[in-house]
């Protein structure tokens, strides 16, 4: 008969066994964690042309500064296909506790990116990127605004004020009392109706509301109603159009079948000519809306913003060039500018229209045509006070592009400089344009 004492003895012994060999012989190994960083120096990253602007890079292991390493590094100025031939530093850097420096010039007005990487003993790759501007408020368009653009435009706006307004608004619930909203079609030229959500407190006077317009970047959605309620909300008429003029409120499958189908490279459809450039009836749906919006009893006469990011950025440099009645714009990285960008060297802002040649030349006949939707030209137009923002080591609206609209802009203006940020709208960007726009309805 087994002794119980004795077998719980033995189980003891195991036990203590088998907890000394794992104190003893951990079974993980912490993994060294790497972390790499270059910035400009001073951080606003903003030189003047013929200045070396100076990037600091950084890595760490677990925190701690890694001597020693050896990371690769390129500057170039964003066009990485068909390259000119600058002369920018590019190779390899021993980090001496952790740090080393590269220096870089460029001669004229522009931006150049610092790209840094460093390969960890597992083979894995971690990289960083930083920007930097040169005389940037010395960045001009790339070509003047052709000679008949404001007569082309104004037959287009002649066109569209032929057509009735005849809006249908249909009730959509919302669990306030306060404010009431609406699905809102409106007819325009050019195929797609004007497609969006609207809202307004309710019980307000006649001529006592500002206006505020929501326009969205590059996809295909339904229009917002979230920013419509925001903005009434804040004791606006607000209003958020989908830029296709598509039915709001549909399911999922619905917006993936037409981005898939007919609206698979609306970004390039028609850009042989300036009459069927896809952006022609974008556009056309801007000054549309204003006109709904202006029809309202509630609008106070006077206030009328504009904003979005990415191609809404670029949307709301077109309303602000393309109707008078615009007074704010609030641009984020915007898009649809820039498009001879490569005529004068540099790189074109999205979504990049004009195809370059093997020569390095842009396609002559869709230059030419897309001279009339690019939003730079639009800006040389603008009256309105405005606020951009822009991404130093933004890829997908460069910011060059950015920046020359920027400069062509006529009323007063103020620009968010982002030395690290790509193509992005973070809050706090978002929370200072929607500021921005309460303090210029109040204004």
């Amino acid at each position: 008969m087994t002794n119980p004492h004795r077998s719980i003895s033995r189980f003891l012994f195991l036990l203590l066994l088998a907890t000394a060999c794992v104190s003893a012989f951990p079974q993980t190994v912490t993994a060294q964690k790497y972390a790499i960083k270059v910035v400009a120096d001073p951080s606003e990253a903003i030189y003047e042309a013929d200045q070396s602007a100076k990037f600091v890079i950084t890595l760490t292991k677990d925190g701690k500064p890694a001597g020693g390493e050896g990371v690769s590094f390129v500057v170039d100025d964003y066009i990485t296909e068909n390259p000119p031939a600058n002369d920018y530093p590019k190779g390899k850097l021993t980090l001496e506790n952790g740090t080393a420096f590269v220096t870089a010039q460029l001669k004229q007005p522009g931006f150049l990116r610092c790209r840094v990487t460093f390969q960890t003993p597992d083979k894995k790759n971690v990289a960083a990127t930083a920007g930097a501007a040169f005389s940037p408020l010395a960045i001009k368009p790339s070509l003047p605004v052709p000679d008949d653009f404001d007569a082309f435009w104004a037959d287009q706006k002649k066109q569209l004020a032929a057509v009735p307004l005849a809006p249908q608004l249909t009730p959509v619930k919302y669990n306030s009392n306060k404010i009431e909203c609406f699905d809102v079609q409106v007819k325009c030229a050019g195929g797609a109706p004007v497609s969006g959500y609207f809202a307004r407190p309710t019980k307000t006077a006649a001529k006592s509301l500002p206006i505020v317009l929501w326009v969205h970047g590059a996809g295909v959605r339904s229009s917002s109603l979230g920013n419509a309620v925001k903005g009434a909300q804040a004791g606006m008429l607000s209003m958020d159009i989908n830029a296709h003029g598509l039915p709001n409120g549909k399911p999922g499958k619905f917006y993936r079948d037409q981005s898939a189908g007919p609206l698979i490279n609306y970004r390039h459809a028609g850009r042989e000519s300036r009459e069927t450039v896809y952006f022609r009836g974008m556009y056309l749906r801007l000054v549309r809306a204003i006109d709904f919006l202006t029809s309202q009893p509630e609008w106070d006469g006077k206030t009328v913003a504009v904003v979005g990011h990415s191609q809404g950025g670029g949307q709301a440099l077109v309303a602000g060039g393309i109707d008078e009645r615009v007074t704010f714009i609030a641009t984020g990285v915007p898009a649809i500018c820039d498009h001879s960008g490569r005529a004068a060297g540099r790189i074109n802002g999205w979504p990049k229209i004009v195809p370059t040649g093997t020569d390095g030349k842009p396609d002559a006949t869709i230059l030419q045509a897309t001279r009339y939707v690019d939003a730079v030209n639009f800006a040389s137009r603008c009256k309105a006070d405005a606020i951009m923002s822009v991404g130093f080591i933004d890829r997908t609206c460069p910011p060059s592009s950015c920046y020359a609209a920027y400069n062509s802009l006529q009323g007063d203006r103020t620009i968010i400089n982002e030395p690290l940020m790509g193509h992005a709208a973070p809050p706090h960007i978002q929370a200072a344009f929607f500021e921005a726009i309460v303090k210029h309805a109040k204004r």
